[in-house]
């Protein structure tokens, strides 16, 4: 039976699962305003494999949040993986950030006839994706910026919104239409992470890069010169 260890950091939440085929076994996250990724995610590994008495040569693969999302989160998750997958000799898994809110929305709202998964990017902007009901993609990822026109275009009662950018959507919604605000998680990851893994579609863990969207923009710092 194999086992499988699901990373997802794209967001502000830090999340690992230990899973195999049918179930999942163990999950840790940890979520603030700050990210604590860098501090967390490799105790977090450490935990869940000890817990449940798995050594790492135990492992069959690792999947890995592929984003959008955070560039800082995305750079430790996707670090983290290969850094596993090279040093255990096991496949590298990738699975869409958007993919795992739609196939989310579906499991809330099945009556669904598009779907829209939003993650915040800072400001009013969101990456965005459209896909149907049973969470079909179609439409790439895009950087959006919200105003009262970015959801006209659809029906309001067939549509949802999920993910954490749907909070600053809320004062421009048309009432009718539903929202799940949800951060992604590793345990979402299960179904598509096992279906990879049993149809061998693993990534070049050499040059497996995140899909951060947009370019890295450093803030401005805050420590003034004297």
């Amino acid at each position: 039976m194999p086992f499988l260890l699901l990373l997802e950091t794209s967001s502000k939440n830090c999340s690992v699962a230990l899973v195999d085929e049918y179930r999942i076994i163990a999950q840790r996250s940890a979520s603030a305003e700050h990210f604590v990724h860098a501090e967390q995610l490799h105790g977090m590994l450490q935990e869940i494999m000890s817990e449940n008495l798995l050594s790492w040569n135990m492992l069959s693969a690792v999947a890995v949040g592929r984003g959008p999302g955070s560039y800082t989160g995305l750079r430790i998750g996707v670090s983290a993986a290969k850094g596993l997958c090279f040093a255990l000799n096991i496949p590298l898994i990738s699975v869409d950030t958007t993919q795992l809110l739609a196939d989310y929305a579906v499991t809330r709202h099945a009556d669904a006839d598009r779907i829209l998964p939003l993650i915040d990017a800072r400001r009013m902007e969101v990456y965005m994706a459209t896909f149907d009901g049973k969470a079909q993609r179609l439409s790439e990822d895009s950087a959006v910026i919200i105003d009262e026109n970015t959801f006209t275009s659809f029906h309001p009662q067939n549509l949802v919104l999920v993910g954490d950018g749907v909070d600053k959507c809320s004062t421009i919604l048309d009432k009718r239409i539903r929202t799940i605000s949800v951060l992604p998680d590793a345990p979402m990851m299960h179904k598509r992470a096992v279906q990879s893994f049993l149809e061998n579609k693993f990534e070049d863990t050499a040059y497996f890069e995140p899909f951060y969207l947009k370019e890295y923009t450093p803030g401005t710092s805050r420590k003034t010169v004297l």
